[in-house]
């Protein structure tokens, strides 16, 4: 073996071995009972004490879980009549809440879950994403096969007012505000400064399937990618690659979602296999906490207390004290 080639081997062995640490260790985990078996793919708080979760099997029914006291405690609600599993997740300032599904189908609550009606968007579509910056517009995603997309915007009773279509699957949506808003998808990450009147693409590195969004405010946003790669924006145009999933020294992760707090500190991203990492230097390193589950986990959030939520397969639901 020539000596460069020897040295390059030691260097990389090196390198492979800094990154192997500890796992992290939580303060306290509990598994809680969702109450269903069923998938589960978006998390949000309607407020303080409330939080819904959406879900459900494709082809087979909708899921809706509730907790009214912070996240500790959950009722599940079946809409077998429905028939189509629920993808995206959005919630209006005043607190009503949408759900998006397969075969355009919706469930909508006007009252912070404590009723539901049913619905359908004219274009018909898998929406996985929703977004209500406003009482009486939003904004919903598609993706057929990651191979194309389009973006609806519609009204509170989900009549459309228009469709972009996109060569490109598109998987989520998080509008900052009536005005500017962000959609991910494969390969491709948009932008609206005008009301969703016209998107244009980021100028954004990575070419990852962008999977999972957490928007602070109209600048400053964090994405991760299925490739193991997390972005940040302080400005809404220039992004900052602060995880490289394709370096092959880091251990490789499939992301899913991403939370941030507002310090952009200290952030938590999850993904398949009971994923979970930490970061407490704003994304630059990332470490493993001790798996819980086998079951991919699709979503997170930051409840009030500052705890952790984390949704996935099969029912799962644990709440975690970092």
């Amino acid at each position: 073996m020539k000596w460069s080639s020897f040295a390059y081997f030691v260097l990389i062995s090196i390198a492979l071995s800094s990154c192997k640490k500890d796992l992290l260790h939580w303060q306290n985990i509990q598994m809680l009972n969702s109450n269903t078996t069923s998938r589960l793919n978006k998390i949000k708080f309607v407020d303080n004490n409330t939080c819904i979760i959406g879900g459900g099997e494709k082809f087979l029914q909708a899921e809706v879980i509730i907790s009214t006291d912070g996240g500790y405690t959950w009722t599940s609600n079946s809409f077998l009549t429905i028939g189509k599993g629920m993808y995206g997740l959005g919630v209006s300032p005043g607190g009503r809440v949408y759900l998006s599904g397969f075969d355009a189908k919706v469930i909508y609550s006007p009252d912070k879950g404590l009723h539901w009606q049913t619905g359908y968007v004219s274009e018909y579509a898998y929406y996985v994403g929703v977004s209500f910056p406003s009482e009486n517009v939003g904004y919903m995603v598609s993706t057929i096969g990651q191979d194309s997309g389009t973006i609806v915007r519609v009204d509170s009773n989900l009549i459309t007012s228009y469709v972009k279509k996109y060569k490109a699957g598109l998987n989520d949506i998080s509008m900052a505000d009536p005005q500017t808003g962000y959609v991910i998808g494969y390969g491709i990450v948009l932008k609206t400064s005008d009301s969703g009147n016209s998107w244009s693409y980021a100028d954004i590195t990575g070419n990852d399937n962008y999977t999972g969004i957490d928007v602070h405010n109209e600048n400053d946003v964090w994405l991760c990618g299925y490739s193991g790669g997390i972005f940040h924006t302080v400005d809404g145009i220039s992004w900052n690659w602060v995880r490289n999933g394709n370096d092959f020294i880091l251990p490789k992760y499939h992301l899913l979602a991403i939370a941030f707090k507002n310090d952009n500190v200290h952030g938590w991203a999850v993904g398949e296999k009971g994923m979970l990492i930490a970061t407490d230097d704003g994304g630059h390193h990332w470490e493993q906490y001790e798996q819980f589950t086998d079951n991919p986990l699709r979503s997170i959030v930051i409840c009030p207390n500052g705890d952790l939520l984390v949704a996935g397969d099969n029912g799962t639901l644990y709440r975690i004290t970092p």
